[in-house]
Formats: structure tokens, sequence, C-alpha cells
């Protein structure tokens, strides 16, 4: 079992930064594939940016690409997403997910999420 503990939300004005972190609980996180999405009011889940078990290349959906960076630390068990230049329309509530070994695009496909932490970008 893993559990994922997401903090760092907030609000911000546009061209802000914020830098959400999530905890995983166990010892299996360096096989664990780990990802960040997000679902605003009234849209779906859509995954924003994922890293791999062994690290790698990440993932980064085409809307955050340039602005957003995916990290982990495996000796920590974390992994940070780092947001600059945040848009009114990255507001949404952020959740970090995890599955073994690599990643998917597809939100569906991840085995754990935690409960979200709430991003808001004021224009």
């Amino acid at each position: 079992q893993v559990q994922l503990v997401e903090s760092g939300g907030g609000s911000v004005q546009a061209g802000d930064s914020l830098r959400l972190s999530c905890a995983a609980s166990g010892r299996t996180f360096s096989t664990l594939a780990m990802a960040w999405s997000r679902q605003a009011p009234g849209g779906v889940r859509e995954l924003v940016a994922a890293v791999n078990w062994s690290g790698g290349r990440p993932y980064y959906a085409d809307f955050v690409k340039g602005r957003f960076t995916i990290s982990r630390d495996n000796a920590k068990n974390t992994v940070d997403l780092q947001m600059n230049s945040l848009k009114p329309e990255d507001t949404a509530v952020y959740y970090c997910g995890a599955r073994y070994y690599n990643y998917d695009t597809d939100p569906r496909q991840y085995a754990y999420w935690g409960q979200g932490t709430q991003v808001t970008v004021s224009s």
C-alpha cells in the first residue's frame, strides 16, 4: 500500500511560482513511477507531469512544457512539481499519483492518488 500526501498549494497571481511537494509512505518508492495530475472545477482529470521509477526523461503535458518541472528524491520518498509562470488556467486541484515502474499518460492507470492540493491563480 502506498499513501501520498501533497503540500504546497495556495493562491498566487499570474506569473508567480509555486512548488508542490508529495511525500510517499512505504519502502517501495524507488519502484514507483510518480506523476502529478490536475482537475479544474467541472473538468476532467489530466496528467500534468510524470517520471519513471528510474528517473530518466520526464513526461510533460504540452500545456505545461517549459513552465513546470517534476523532480523526485528517492532518498526522501518525495516528488516535487515546480510551477513557474503560472496562468489563471492552471487553477485546479493538483494530485500526486503513483504506479509501479513506468509512467502512463492516462491518469486512470495510476493505482494510488493523494487527496490533492488547491492551486488558484488570479489574473
